[in-house]
Formats: C-alpha cells, structure tokens, sequence
C-alpha cells in the first residue's frame, strides 16, 4: 500500500490498493467500541467510553465542519441522560482532527446529535439527509444504528456506523467497529495454525459470550477443530465450570476463554487451583484482555488473546492530547477514520464515492486503526495481531496483516 504524508491528501484509492488515510498512523490499536449505552456484546465498552479529561464539553447542536459541496454527516451523542456526552465531545474532536490532517476544503460536516437515543439518531439522521448529506457516519450505539439505518436506506443514503452490535449490520449500513467475530475467528484460525486438534470453550452466560461462542463454533468447523466440550457460567462464578473442565483435561489441547479483563482475576484463580494453565494447555482469549490486568495473572502467563496493535491509536492519542488537552475515548479513532475515508473518496471517485461497489471494494482501506474492508452484508474484516502474555506484558507474536493478500499469520 501506498502511504501519504501527515498533512497530505487524506488518500488515494485505486483498485489495486488500498486507502491510506494518513501515513503516522498505519499501526493498529487496542481494543475498542460499546454497542449500547449500558450493555450488550461489548460491556467494558461502557468503562472505555469514558474520558480521563473533564474539560470537554459538547457542542451546540447543528455545529458544522467546512463549506465544502460534498455533504457528510456525523451522528454522535454529544448529550445523554446526565446531560453533555463526553464520548460525543471526543468522536467530534477526532473528526475534526481527520479534517485538519487531511487539507480538505471540499466538504462539509454537517454534526447532529443523537441525544444516545434511538429516536434521536433516527431525527439527526434525517435532519442531516434533509440538509444534503451524501453518506451518514454513525451513530454508536446499536439500536440507534438500526433506527438510522432505516431512515437512510429509505434515502438510499450509505451509512458508516460505529457500533459493535453485528445485528445493526445490513446492505448499505457498514460498521467500523471491531465485532467480537473478528477476534474469535482470527484466534482459532491461529491455534490451527500451531496445531490444535482439540479446543475446549469456557464462556461467561452474557450478550458478549453468546455472541463468541456462536463465532467459536462456527470457526472450529471452519478450521477442522474439535470441540470436546463448552462450559458455560454465571459472569463471576466460574468455579463448578472449571471444574469440569478439569476432569475433562485429557479431551483438549487448547481452551478459548471470551472473558473482560476484570472478571479474568476471578477465572484465574479457578484455573490455578484445578491445575489449568498456558504451560499445560494453550489458553486464549479476544482483544478483552489487552488490559494491564489480566497482564500479570498467573493461569494467563503464555495466554494468546487477538487485538488491534497498539501503533496508531498510541500516535493518534499523542496528537489528539496536544491539540485537546485531554485523552481520547477509546472509539474515537473511529470517527478519525470515518471521516478521513469519506474526505479520501469525495476527492477521488467523483459521483460514485459513496456507492456499494467503492464501499466494499475487495482491496480495502487503511487508516488510524489499521487495515479493513467493509463486507456487502454490512460487516467488517480487520487485520487482527495475536499476543502472547508474560510477565506482566504481552509481545506480538503474529502481525496483523497490512493487506488482505495474506493472513498475517
């Protein structure tokens, strides 16, 4: 792929490659997104969204970025029920960050809040398409991706949205997120890989579990991986669970656990205590535990989990910080990105910059959180590394892929 310089063009794109939206930031990041408010497939996402910064404060509503022709809106909750949105507040200042770094004087933003309610995203939606807005980037949280969804599909109007929850997915409605099913099948994909024959499954009884464990079972067939056994637990109970799997060590050489990082202390013991670790057996999990907690856990010492590298968002928290003076919100490399493509395709695919056939182009595009592709069902592929834990850090031990020629493995 080709690369631009900071200041440059926010990119170029061709068939044959890649959108690389800004040269500094070509690394990947860490874990990202919440799906919902409250809950949902991405929980920790909830502690993520929060800001370390208390000096940003929402803007007014209708805020807009440039006076270019080119529409683009952004959907985000600069309000919630306690009043000013910090996650709103630090999605806007990435946004507005992608426009300075990419020159452009050919769009304009035009910002709407969602008020972190369905109903809301489904009226900034409108509003924003009433304005001329060509492509919508977000919202957030799930169920107000589907309600925007709707009203911009019967716009027939594309929608970029960041959102976790692959349920809000559809034809012309794409998430830039990072779906558990990424990481899940990225990680089988590896254990096969190192041959793994045999993969048992230790899985919390939530949204986020569920939805790793239908990914879980579907990769092992994929992959030709057998799974002897899945041990299901209350969040914070994992005790009997492990047990079990205890008694059944003899069946797997691997055990996938889709657990946040701050239930792992809580695993770990259980493990410790029924003679199951990473020395024994390969023990995984998702991009949950690039957290310095489950860093130092004595069962994880020789783990694997699948993330994002760390390179870009490090170099895009670095610059956001200089300019605002406060630390970003996880996702908000996410709006940096979005807005950074919607300004790279206005520039070069003319009236076709926002249609299906550019959108899910094979090749894909680069950007602050590293390589992705858009799938036409509204899904994502991204380019995953695998950790390996030991102590009290974690060292790749699998690059992501910087393209989508080969598997990174």
């Amino acid at each position: 792929m080709s690369t631009l310089s900071s200041r440059a063009r926010a990119g170029a794109f061709t068939r044959g490659g890649a959108v690389t939206m800004r040269a500094a930031l070509v690394g990947l990041a860490a874990t990202v997104a919440a799906c919902s408010p409250t809950s949902g497939p991405w929980a920790p996402g909830v502690r993520d969204l929060k800001l370390s910064g208390a000096t940003q404060v929402a803007p007014a509503e209708g805020e807009t970025i440039g006076t270019g022709a080119v529409k683009i809106a952004l959907i985000v909750p600069l309000t919630g029920p306690s009043g000013p949105s910090s996650v709103g507040a630090s999605l806007l200042n990435a946004a507005k960050l992608a426009y300075a770094d990419s020159g452009a004087n050919d769009v304009t933003i035009l910002v709407k809040d969602d008020r972190s309610t369905p109903s809301g995203a489904a009226a900034a939606t409108q509003a924003a398409i009433n304005e001329g807005a060509e492509v919508i980037l977000g919202p957030v949280f799930g169920a107000g991706v589907k309600e925007a969804s709707r009203v911009a599909r019967s716009a027939n109007k594309p929608m970029i949205a960041f959102s976790t929850d692959s349920s809000a997915a559809g034809r012309g409605s794409y998430l830039l997120s990072f779906p558990v099913e990424g990481y899940v099948d990225r990680g089988v994909s590896f254990a096969s890989q190192h041959g793994k024959k045999s993969i048992a499954a230790l899985v919390p009884e939530n949204d986020y579990g569920t939805l790793a464990m239908a990914q879980f079972q579907q990769s092992a067939a994929t992959y030709g991986i057998r799974v002897p056994v899945i041990e299901r637990y209350k969040p914070g109970a994992p005790g009997e669970s492990v047990k079990r799997l205890a008694a059944a060590r003899d069946q797997f050489d691997a055990l996938f656990i889709p657990e946040q990082a701050e239930q792992m202390q809580a695993v770990s013991k259980e493990l410790v205590a029924n003679g199951i670790d990473s020395k024994k057996v390969q023990i995984f999990g998702t991009g949950l535990w690039n957290d310095a907690r489950t860093l130092s856990l004595p069962a994880l010492q020789g783990a694997w989990f699948t993330a994002p590298e760390n390179a870009g968002f490090n170099a895009f928290a670095q610059r956001y910080k200089a300019k605002y003076g406060s630390d970003p919100a996880r996702v908000a490399t996410l709006a940096y990105d979005a807005v950074s493509l919607a300004i790279a395709l206005s520039r070069s695919q003319g009236s076709q910059r926002y249609s299906e056939s550019v959108l899910t182009n094979p090749s894909g595009f680069n950007g602050a959180d590293g390589v992705f592709r858009f799938k036409p069902d509204g899904g994502n592929e991204r380019g995953l590394s695998v950790l390996e834990i030991g102590g009290g850090s974690a060292k790749i031990i699998s690059p992501a892929p910087r393209n989508f020629t080969g598997n990174g493995a």
